[in-house]
């Protein structure tokens, strides 16, 4: 690893570990995500007063975070960007399924001139969808090349999906083996940190963490109760997470400083999901 990619992860990685608070859904063209980000200027004032380690977002919302004036960069959260879009999270599956990188000529340039700390891109796996996995490895590689060449590190998001139902869209396959498997194709491929899914049974999740030999983040999916969210996450934590990747768990809440306050205290604490509880139910308090 270079020592500019060094630098960065560094930045994003608070004595190693990490809370990145996803807002990057815009690209997703769901309407459902966008419950909670419909002022994003008003999201971001909250989410970087609440203070995580990093916020994931576009390179057309990213101004909202580091032109902030009056903020010294060690205050700030560090940015993540989002370099990549496609489209299986709609509820109507897509005659064709597609994964582009938002610029094509020079993806990871715009990261590198909004100082970014790192990007991200995905890596779809759905069932009868060959051509989509071709696509996300192009990319990957890709991206990873320039990555190398500007020192910028690369997250990548392997994503297991079963296939929908009648009604249905495309949902999370928290099949251990299938995962394991595509967070290694993912590092093996060249990723410096691995945005996973959680396994069905949270307690197998250090085979995934073996399988990435690279620190993981656990994605977070779609809003759920947060008793369970911080129960699953202490789980996955002591099974060698080194953080998450939250955003509807956070910005769809009604309080989602006082989640970013007790997800913090978990990640970098060591709390407990009760004491996690007990901060969100306290507001926040530190």
């Amino acid at each position: 690893m270079s020592k500019d990619k060094t630098a960065r992860l560094n930045r994003l990685l608070n004595n190693g570990r990490c809370l990145d608070i996803a807002l990057d859904h815009g690209v997703c063209n769901e309407p459902s995500f966008l419950e909670g980000l419909e002022d994003m200027p008003a999201v971001m004032d909250r989410l970087v007063a609440a203070r995580p380690d990093a916020i994931q977002l576009n390179y057309g919302q990213s101004d909202l975070l580091q032109d902030r004036p009056g903020r010294p960069d060690r205050a700030r959260p560090a940015l993540v960007m989002r370099i990549d879009m496609g489209n299986p999270y709609n509820a109507t599956r897509h005659r064709v399924m597609w994964a582009v990188l938002q610029n094509e000529h020079d993806p990871v340039l715009p990261a590198v001139q909004q100082d970014a700390a790192c990007v991200v891109v995905n890596l779809f796996m759905l069932p009868d969808e060959p051509d989509l996995f071709r696509q996300c490895v192009q990319n990957i590689a890709r991206v990873r090349a320039d990555c190398d060449r500007y020192g910028m590190p690369l997250m990548i998001e392997p994503l297991v999906m079963q296939a929908p139902s009648a009604g249905s869209r495309y949902s999370v396959d928290g099949d251990a083996e299938k995962i394991v498997t595509l967070v290694r194709l993912a590092r093996d491929m060249g990723a410096d940190i691995v945005k996973a899914d959680p396994t069905t049974d949270p307690k197998d999740f250090h085979r995934v963490v073996q399988a990435a030999r690279c620190p993981v983040l656990v994605r977070g999916g779609g809003r759920e109760d947060l008793q369970q969210v911080f129960a699953r996450s202490r789980v996955l934590m002591d099974e060698g997470a080194v953080g998450m990747v939250y955003g509807r768990n956070v910005y769809q809440h009604g309080n989602p400083s006082a989640v970013v306050d007790a997800l913090m205290a978990m990640i970098h604490r060591g709390a407990s999901a009760k004491e996690a509880w007990d901060i969100y139910e306290s507001g926040g308090a530190k």
